[in-house]
């Protein structure tokens, strides 16, 4: 096994479950750093597809100068693979598969059979009960949720979700990670919707039933909050950014979880049911082509 880095907080070896926007942009941050950094895919063509986003967004990073670093020496620390054995020698692992409980489950399950004893387990969920997903591992006391923002790279934000199983070393443990990566952890106990979800989510909501009622454009809505309230970007675009169905899904946790003013409005069901996701299709609330 790897050691963390003492000084820094930051584990040598860090894995990624799921190469997909948010877990390549998280191999990004640790990449940066100067960690160590294994995404595992769940076949060949996804983990090139994970391989060629990492690279391209540190590339990106690199030559704009938001980052210091050499690209070839940079990427000489990062693989992927589509064996989840080779997350053996890793001193973290963060799960960020789709938002659904029994695939997290599941994933989780296969991921620490085959880690170090001594390593952590994350889960990047958004909304999920991690107290749940702690349930179904051998080991819930070293895991706990770690609620990376998109885009990864540039967000200052963490949430660090303390499950009812987590123990104190391994929320010490995690405020290390955060520092190390020059990000802010926000501490929140499991709960729905943590704070962040459940208060971002309840803004976009109300936004999206003004669109459906007529009361103003999305654009109007958005710089509202923008010039009114100082929020660098407004409900209904960032609701474009993370994804409609991302979105949606939260929506319908929440509702489950904490009632009715979490009910989904009918203008996000059918923008979701006519593949209108957002950024990544080309069109939400707003037109992305």
């Amino acid at each position: 096994m790897g050691t963390i880095n003492l000084a820094e907080g930051l584990p040598a070896h860090v894995g990624v479950l799921g190469g997909g926007r948010m877990g390549a942009g998280i191999a990004h941050a640790f990449l940066m750093k100067g960690a160590k950094v294994l995404v595992v895919e769940r076949d060949e063509q996804s983990a090139e597809a994970a391989r060629e986003r990492v690279e391209a967004s540190v590339a990106k990073s690199i030559e704009r100068g938001a980052s210091e670093g050499n690209l070839d020496e940079v990427l000489q620390s990062f693989a992927t693979s589509v064996d989840y054995a080779d997350f053996a020698l890793c001193d973290l692992v963060v799960e960020a598969v789709p938002e659904d409980p029994t695939l997290k489950a599941t994933a989780l399950a296969a991921v620490e059979r085959e880690i170090s004893p001594h390593a952590h387990l994350a889960t990047n969920t958004s909304s999920l009960s991690v107290s749940e997903l702690a349930a179904s591992l051998a080991r819930p006391e070293q895991f706990l949720g770690l609620h990376f923002f998109n885009p990864v790279p540039a967000s200052t934000l963490i949430e660090v979700v303390i499950a009812e199983q987590t123990s104190q070393e391994t929320a010490d443990a995690a405020r290390g990670w955060v520092a190390a990566l020059d990000k802010t952890a926000v501490v929140v106990k499991d709960a729905p919707g943590f704070a962040s979800s459940r208060l971002g989510v309840a803004i976009a909501l109300e936004a999206m039933r003004m669109v459906e009622e007529g009361v103003a454009s999305a654009e109007d809505i958005d710089n509202a909050m923008v010039l009114g309230y100082k929020h660098p970007t407004g409900p209904l675009k960032t609701t474009d950014i993370v994804g409609l169905d991302v979105r949606l899904g939260i929506a319908e946790y929440l509702h489950k979880t904490l009632g009715e003013r979490f009910a989904p409005p009918q203008i996000l069901r059918d923008k979701v049911a006519n593949g209108e996701l957002g950024r990544k299709t080309g069109k939400g609330f707003y037109d992305w082509a």
